[in-house]
């Protein structure tokens, strides 16, 4: 019944370093004095990267796709070179559809596509065309070269082992071919494998060096140039093709996960079937369809646009966009989504919103944003990765020159025994260990119809301690009825009904439209309303007749001054049976009562019981008098309640519960609704959650989860998610961690190689990988 501004968009700002700051969160308090910081307005910050909305390139705004650029080596690179550059404001990384965006105040963007180039980096400009549909770039993997890179390396060391084993005698009349067999050979076949199979690493390794950038590819391009330089040869060409081998399938197995994602991009149609205004029926690409049309939909086919069915019925399967399991039945002014497919009869439906205004849009869109907001492991991960790698190879550096200059130790072996602790040391198993899970998750998510907008809030969902739930639309159907009305004066009762619902016609609220839909069953008339205003959490007033009307809560009735013993206990008695009030007030007083009764949604029993079994507190939050609240809370199962509240209101108790739970150390709070009503402690909650099928625009845009069939069952799934998902981090993490520490103790004991190292890193690397797919299964 109340209006609220709309929430501010979250900050997208980097401040040159690509982490969004906590502070995003929906325009409040967090984001205070950032315009200063930022070098642009807080009102223009850019929001994460949406290729369905990108443009062409601006003058503060740029989008590239870079093919090269899927790793957080890449990233860190890019972020090293453009970060500091005069005029970035920002940069917006989405790696896993490669694309960056720079934020800057330049005249001209080609400063920064020349700083991209420096660093090997081809920018492809992005525009308009390059939307929502387009495919992801594939990964090209030249199998071929490594095959020939593994043969010449497999060649070097067989050389060096007959040279070896005493099987060639080296005679006066085959010296020369025992020489060119144990040395010339070995060393000739192990620099053809480097550079057809290392070139491109060595090329990378020496951008990073020329950036003061210790990345993997320098790392890796030290190490093989040392263990050449000290005649290793064999083993060198072998480390180069193991690396460049593990980079080629680390890269195959993350395109599972960038597929994923992708598969949202293939849901929506191309084309749909249009009335023209001559009657005739034509196909029209989607995004053409205006909303109004009017879209036939055959059998069999999926579904191009939002709409509403204005003829026909059919069953269709609503998973890509609820992920419910079972199809739904829906008939005439029923609601259809994009991306939904029609699986028995023929409809007609209504167009009720544009191709890049749809559902499915929208939940792409938050997909590809989700990407740009780290997890907090995640940004704890990258900031260790910047300190480990150049502690790495400091430490590297020392176990090579200190024990040959000041222990007497042999310098060939201690130099090797350095260039196998780069190896070791080398950080991408690390690094690439939460993103996949990261992404994993929130895509798992989505097919269970549960939209996280980032990884940030997939991993406070394993802390979710409390949680508070608005009642009407979230805990009950939010689609009352009318169960009694009682005249309270001396005027026609049907004069009562027909001024309350001229009022209430005009109110999108729940109980409003229960009171206008049981006059319009009367055939009640309405009247003519004057001044309308709504009055935030107690009603509406408007003029009608040149008479003042209000048509509110119990709470409005007080403040007005008409409660008397005897209202106040009409008011307790229906009030007591768990009905919603509302009174019609005129300027002599009470003119009639209007009960109001909601029905209990059963899977939000179900959830509040899964909920307590994972040690999460309740607490109902409903702007309904108290005698109301406490039957649903009886009714559902909630720990306690809060009635009688205004918007800021619920935003209070959701602060207070937020301070607290900080204070103590015990979790995170949530918040869930679906209404206006509820954005400002949506906003506050550390993770809010949006019922999305009925919610409003502004609910939705401000929660952090949005649960798109408004199953409230979907909260405990979300939090086992979060859980498991947070587990996986632990175990990438740990093993990385314990497998890194065991081969530095065997390097420092004389047992490591060099291959065994690179065995180990890529092994290492691999099985992080298809742990952190797991996730998906969830």
């Amino acid at each position: 019944m109340n209006q609220l501004p709309l929430a501010a968009p979250p900050c997208a700002c980097t401040h040159g370093h690509g982490h969004q700051e906590e502070a995003h969160r929906h325009g409040h308090d967090g984001c205070k004095g950032h315009d200063s910081c930022c070098g642009h307005q807080h009102g223009a910050a850019p929001e994460p990267v949406d290729l369905a909305q990108v443009g062409e390139v601006s003058a503060t705004r740029a989008a590239y796709r870079i093919v090269n650029m899927d790793c957080p080596t890449e990233e860190a690179l890019i972020r090293k070179k453009l970060g500091n550059m005069p005029g970035i404001a920002g940069l917006e990384f989405n790696l896993l559809q490669r694309v960056l965006v720079v934020n800057h105040d330049l005249p001209s963007t080609k400063p920064i596509e020349a700083a991209l180039l420096a660093i090997d980096m081809q920018p492809e400009p992005l525009g308009r065309e390059s939307g929502a549909g387009a495919a992801l770039p594939e990964t090209r993997i030249p199998w071929g070269r490594l095959a020939l890179a593994g043969a010449f390396a497999a060649g070097a060391e067989l050389a060096e082992l007959l040279g070896e084993s005493g099987l060639i005698h080296a005679g006066a009349e085959t010296r020369l071919f025992t020489d060119i067999l144990t040395a010339w050979l070995p060393m000739g076949l192990a620099v053809i494998a480097i550079l057809v199979g290392g070139l491109t690493t060595y090329k990378k390794g020496w951008i990073a060096l020329k950036n003061l950038d210790l990345n993997i590819n320098a790392l890796m391009s030290i190490a093989v140039t040392g263990a050449v330089l000290i005649g290793r040869f064999p083993e060198a060409a072998m480390v180069m093709v193991l690396f460049s081998l593990a980079e080629a399938i680390e890269a195959k197995s993350l395109e599972r996960a960038r597929r994923a994602i992708g598969e949202l991009l293939s849901l929506t149609p191309e084309t749909a079937t249009v009335l023209q205004e001559d009657g005739t029926w034509v196909e029209m690409e989607s995004r053409r369809v205006e909303v109004g049309s009017r879209v036939r939909v055959k059998p069999g086919e999926r579904i191009a646009l939002d709409g509403v069915i204005v003829q026909g019925q059919s069953t269709i399967n609503q998973a890509p966009i609820t992920g419910e399991s079972m199809p739904v039945e829906k008939t005439v002014d029923d609601p259809v989504f994009a991306g939904t497919v029609n699986e028995a009869g023929s409809f007609e439906f209504k167009v009720t919103a544009g191709a890049d205004d749809s559902t499915l849009a929208r939940i792409i869109h938050a997909v590809k944003a989700a990407q740009a907001n780290r997890a907090p492991i995640q940004r704890f991960v990258d900031r260790f990765a910047r300190i480990y790698t150049p502690a790495v190879f400091v430490v590297a550096l020392l176990v090579a020159i200190v024990p040959p200059l000041f222990l007497a130790g042999a310098w060939g072996e201690w130099i090797y025994t350095g260039l196998v602790i780069l190896v070791i040391g080398c950080p991408c198993a690390l690094v690439i260990s939460t993103p996949v899970s990261i992404v994993s998750g929130m895509a798992a998510a989505t097919r269970h119809g549960i939209l996280i907008k980032g990884g940030l809030f997939l991993e406070q969902g394993r802390r979710l301690r409390c949680l508070a739930l608005d009642k009407t639309g979230t805990l009950t159907h939010g689609k009352p009825r009318q169960t009694d009305f009682v005249t309270w004066s001396d005027m026609d009762g049907m004069e009562v009904i027909a001024l309350a619902a001229s009022l209430a016609a005009r109110s999108d609220h729940p109980v409003s439209r229960a009171i206008a839909e049981a006059a319009t069953a009367r055939s009640t008339g309405l009247r003519e309303v004057d001044d309308l205003a709504a009055l935030a959490g107690r009603g509406v007033r408007g003029v009608i007749a040149g008479q003042l009307w209000h048509l509110g809560n119990h709470r409005l009735v007080e403040e007005l001054g008409q409660c008397s013993p005897e209202l106040e206990t009409r008011l307790f008695a229906l009030e007591e049976q768990g009905k919603s009030v509302v009174a019609l007030v005129g300027e002599q007083g009470v003119a009639g009562l209007f009960a109001v009764a909601d029905t209990l949604k059963p899977s939000s029993v179900t959830a509040i019981g899964d909920l307590r079994r994972l040690g999460v507190k309740t607490v109902m939050l409903t702007g309904d008098n108290e005698h109301t609240a406490r039957v649903i809370a009886d009714q559902v199962g909630v720990e306690s309640f809060k009635a009688n509240l205004l918007p800021q209101d619920k935003l209070a108790v959701v602060d207070e519960l937020a301070n607290r739970a900080k204070e103590s150390g015990d979790g995170k709070v949530g918040m869930v609704g679906d209404g206006i009503n509820d954005a400002p402690a949506l906003a506050r909650a550390d993770v809010g959650f949006a019922m999305a099928a009925a919610g409003t625009d502004t609910a939705i845009e401000t929660a952090d989860v949005a649960l798109m069939d408004d199953d409230l069952r979907k909260i405990p799934r979300f939090i086992r998610l979060s859980r498991a998902t947070h587990a996986i981090l632990l175990q990438n993490i740990t093993l990385v961690l314990g497998v890194k520490a065991i081969f530095f103790g065997l390097t420092l004991a004389g047992q490591a190689t060099m291959w065994m190292a690179v065995f180990a890193d890529v092994g290492t690397s691999l099985l992080v990988v298809a742990n952190g797919l797991r996730a998906l299964r969830q």
